[in-house]
């Protein structure tokens, strides 16, 4: 199975983290089934950007932007050309590298 490595995050993965996914799994789906409590404030259905993640590596294995994710993107803090929402990025048979951004555009983030 495709190995994910996620850099350090201050909150959600202090350490850095590597998880196994199965292909077909969306990387936000991944990192919440290990505990990485990775934002998804629409339950996952493409309608905001808190699951918002950069792919450092592995970006061109993914599945194709659909129009949808594309234009939600243009919202997204710290938006890079490899940004993707990780609801909508399923990994595919190659390794990744991820960084989930240190903000995101949730106001109402609770806990915070």
């Amino acid at each position: 199975m495709p190995i994910i490595k996620i850099l350090p995050h201050s909150q959600l993965c202090p350490q850095g983290a590597e998880i196994t996914a199965a292909p077909g799994t969306s990387i936000c789906e991944a990192l919440l089934e290990n505990n990485i409590e990775i934002e998804h404030a629409c339950d996952m259905s493409a309608a905001c950007t808190t699951c918002h993640v950069i792919v450092r590596q592995g970006f061109n294995s993914l599945n194709e932007l659909e129009d949808t994710e594309e234009d939600l993107l243009d919202r997204a803090w710290g938006l890079e050309p490899n940004s993707r929402l990780s609801c909508q990025a399923f990994v595919a048979g190659q390794d990744l590298t991820v960084e989930i951004p240190k903000y995101t555009i949730n106001h109402a983030r609770e806990n915070h």
